[in-house]
């Protein structure tokens, strides 16, 4: 009996409060507007400090998106500009190895040879002035055997190994390398033989034959293998062999094979 006169009291009360609350709100004859002044005296400071805290929330929420967004921005220009650079440095390059390549062209000597222009992407790590490795091969018509020159028709070895698109050059200076040679000045014949990657030696030359310091010393054209007249050095030393019975020399390149950067491959 008791908990049902509690439960009336208690549904009392809530209808009483809510018609109550339903009166403020619709506030007939604004005749709560007192009440609603003073309630708003005494809540003014409150509501300052709630506008302050939830505006200063609200601008530190954009000030870490503004950060979030700024950061954002700064990776991707820094990734366009890493990109910028990797195409500039390439252009520069390019740019370069064409001046590179016009360069070399235009000391070819004008003879009749078909020339694949090629660089120098790698040689023997282990035997300096053994073999290079150039950027063309099977694809762009080189086969074994090819000439390869540089600028002023200067021979530094031949094709020895071809793949698809690169190529095994033996240079002269290989202790493999032989060639049929001349020298221009007094026609005296002999071959170059290479010294172990470290220079050029002139051998087989007639005691009867002239050999002076300075000459000039190019591809005589016997065997068939290269073309005659590629320059291959400059006698620096002639010497007479033990035997007596052949004289020889040392020969200076003219170039240093170690910094070769752009070759020709003859074709024809």
């Amino acid at each position: 009996m008791t908990h049902k006169l509690s439960s009336k009291k208690t549904l009392r009360l809530i209808f009483i409060l809510g018609c109550c609350l339903f009166l403020v709100f619709l506030n007939p004859k604004k005749v709560f507007n007192p009440f609603f002044e003073i309630f708003f005296k005494l809540s003014l400071p409150f509501q300052k400090i709630f506008y302050t805290l939830s505006q200063k929330t609200g601008n530190t929420l954009i000030f870490w998106s503004s950060l979030n967004e700024i950061r954002e921005e700064n990776e991707k220009l820094i990734k366009e500009n890493r990109a910028l650079l990797v195409e500039t440095a390439g252009q520069k390059e390019l740019q370069r190895e064409n001046e590179e390549l016009r360069k070399q062209l235009g000391l070819i000597p004008g003879k009749n040879f078909s020339l694949e222009a090629s660089f120098v992407i790698g040689q023997n790590p282990q035997k300096l002035g053994s073999w290079i490795l150039i950027d063309k091969g099977e694809n762009s018509g080189i086969t074994t055997g090819m000439p390869v020159i540089v600028s002023q028709g200067i021979l530094i070895g031949k094709v020895e190994e071809v793949y698809a698109d690169t190529a095994k050059v033996i240079l002269l200076t290989d202790s493999e390398s032989v060639i049929n040679v001349r020298d221009l000045e007094t026609e005296a014949k002999g071959v170059v033989r290479g010294k172990f990657g470290l220079g050029l030696v002139l051998e087989m030359v007639s005691q009867d034959d002239m050999l002076n310091a300075g000459d000039s010393i190019i591809t005589s054209g016997l065997g068939g293998d290269l073309p005659k007249g590629l320059l291959v050095g400059k006698i620096q030393e002639p010497k007479v062999s033990l035997d007596r019975i052949f004289q020889g020399a040392t020969v200076a390149a003219p170039v240093k094979y170690s910094n070769l950067d752009v070759v020709f491959v003859i074709k024809n």
